[in-house]
């Protein structure tokens, strides 16, 4: 079985005109919407697929502000409130909740980087608890075994990956916007230099302003107007077991094996080591870029095959918009998760968790996470034609911090101050001050 997905309605017809156009229905793509179309802006949302049909529904659904790099950190606060905001105004369970999540350990090297992290959080008002042998062995008691140390982040938490983005897309409507899947947007025309359309298989949307939250895509798609944005993408399994474990954390993390608890009450289960690196043709364009971040990172990734190929995501070609696009031949990424790899999440977790021994497991898959050369997201209106704002390459992030992103966005493009500082999201970066500046996490 695939990702759990909740579904939802798109809008009956393609407007002839928007304030803006939001192209990608992920996460990042439907809180930019939904902000917008608060502030009372005629928002379009168009999506090749379904609304949170690729990352934003694949990922272990963790919010969190622990073990954050620090571009990040302050949007990763604001979003933990953004999505009680959110839930509040929806009137709809998202999933969220402030569970806090647990980290433990015997590698005490791990340990020191947490309380060295830590002291870090804690300039930044951000409340972390270290914990020694006997308050992880009491927190993990689940496992059943004794543990050297750990850590908890009381105020983090997690939400709900098969209903975020599709109910969010509920709010954009809510608020006059309207969404389009199975409408792939095929490029941007200008004049002047400037934003003056969106065409898409359905038809064209005239407008002035474009978010592209294209998440492994965008940067095939910016390559169409001659954007140059780094970005790579491993293949990472996950699965799920059904509910009926009793006494485990809301969310855990080890090395062993990571766990959430699911809306359901099943788990997620994931090992953050076992990503699958599919060579591509823009692999090999931006591999210089990325040097820095696999001598970090080369013992956590492990050869792939050529499914990232055949996706097409990734490609180097450039295509007519009067023709049908690599995004509508595939409209959702949905990779094959390594058999092995499910086999060894799973033998992992029960060897862990012996509460997990006789769950059966309920669904398993994988899913592309974009990246940047430095594990830093894009948000920046400064490339392109004026009225383009790009999103992307949220290295794994962008679920939980979503919420945050999009109300940058929305206060990027209708010109407000913005709500949190941006220049470290700069795609300019990756020229000169970014090189080596891998995020650690």
């Amino acid at each position: 079985m695939p990702a759990p997905l909740l579904v939802v309605p798109s809008s009956e017809r393609l407007p002839d005109t928007a304030d803006v156009v939001v192209i990608g229905g992920g996460i990042v793509g439907v809180s930019s919407a939904y902000f917008m179309a608060r502030q009372g802006l005629k928002i379009a949302l168009v999506e090749k697929g379904r609304i949170g049909a690729e990352q934003s529904s694949r990922n272990w659904g963790w919010c969190r502000q622990q073990n954050r790099d620090a571009r990040e950190l302050p949007m990763a606060t604001q979003s933990l409130a953004l999505w009680e905001e959110i839930t509040a105004e929806l009137g709809e369970d998202l999933g969220f909740r402030r569970c806090g999540l647990l980290y433990l350990s015997d590698n005490e090297a791990e340990i020191a980087g947490w309380a060295k992290w830590r002291d870090f959080a804690a300039t930044k008002g951000v409340a972390t608890h270290m914990l020694s042998a006997a308050e992880a062995g009491e927190r993990g008691a689940a496992t059943g075994k004794p543990w050297k140390g750990g850590v908890f982040s009381p105020t983090d938490g997690i939400a709900d990956p098969s209903r975020a983005a599709p109910l969010i897309a509920g709010g954009v409507v809510k608020h006059g916007g309207t969404i389009h899947q199975f409408c792939a947007a095929r490029g941007i025309e200008t004049e002047g230099g400037k934003v003056s359309g969106v065409v898409t298989e359905s038809g064209t949307i005239r407008t002035s302003r474009v978010v592209l939250a294209g998440g492994a895509w965008a940067s095939s798609f910016c390559r169409q107007l001659g954007i140059t944005f780094p970005q790579s993408s491993v293949r990472s399994p996950i699965l799920s077991v059904m509910p009926g474990a009793r006494g485990l954390p809301d969310a855990l993390h080890t090395a062993e094996v990571s766990v959430t608890r699911r809306g359901d009450g099943g788990y997620t289960l994931a090992v953050s080591g076992l990503a699958s690196v599919d060579p591509t043709a823009q692999q090999l364009r931006f591999a210089r870029s990325f040097l820095p971040m696999f001598a970090k990172r080369w013992r956590v990734l492990t050869p792939g095959n050529l499914s990232g190929f055949a996706s097409g995501h990734e490609t180097l070609k450039r295509w007519a918009l009067d023709e049908p696009t690599p995004m509508e031949r595939m409209r959702i990424l949905d990779p094959v998760p390594s058999a092995r790899a499910i086999e060894t999440i799973l033998m992992r977790a029960r060897r862990l968790l012996p509460e997990l021994t006789t769950i059966p497991v309920q669904a398993t898959w994988a899913g592309y996470i974009d990246s940047t050369p430095d594990g830093v997201p894009v948000i920046d209106d400064g490339v392109g034609p004026q009225g383009f704002v790009l999103a992307a390459g949220f290295s794994g992030h962008g679920f939980g911090i979503g919420p945050g992103a999009g109300r940058l966005v929305a206060d990027i493009v209708t010109g407000r101050t913005p709500s949190v500082e941006h220049r470290q999201y700069r795609l300019s970066r990756f020229g000169k001050s970014a090189w080596g500046q891998v995020s650690e996490f």
